[in-house]
């Protein structure tokens, strides 16, 4: 399961990007997070359908400092790396 999803509220400067690839790697999901230029956070997660939406919970959730007004969710169609999760 690929999945692109965008994370909008107060979510840069936050640690919200090292939070996400903890909870991913955790979760055995590959992938990448990056910040856009419009304030939000992109994240691409490719793995088993359970730990994507553990995942998606913990974006929803976000670290303490985070205050996470939206998640938009939907097929990925760019692949991260397979085998690992980063920052970009």
């Amino acid at each position: 399961m690929s999945v692109r999803f965008v994370v909008t509220g107060r979510v840069q400067g936050v640690g919200f990007r090292w939070f996400v690839v903890k909870q991913a790697r955790a979760l055995g999901v590959a992938g990448y997070v990056r910040n856009r230029d419009d304030g939000s956070v992109e994240v691409v997660a490719e793995g088993e359908a359970a730990a994507v939406e553990n995942l998606a919970a913990a974006l929803r959730r976000g670290p303490p400092a985070a205050r996470v007004a939206g998640v938009l969710r939907t097929d990925a169609a760019e692949r991260g790396p397979a085998d690992r999760f980063e920052v970009r």
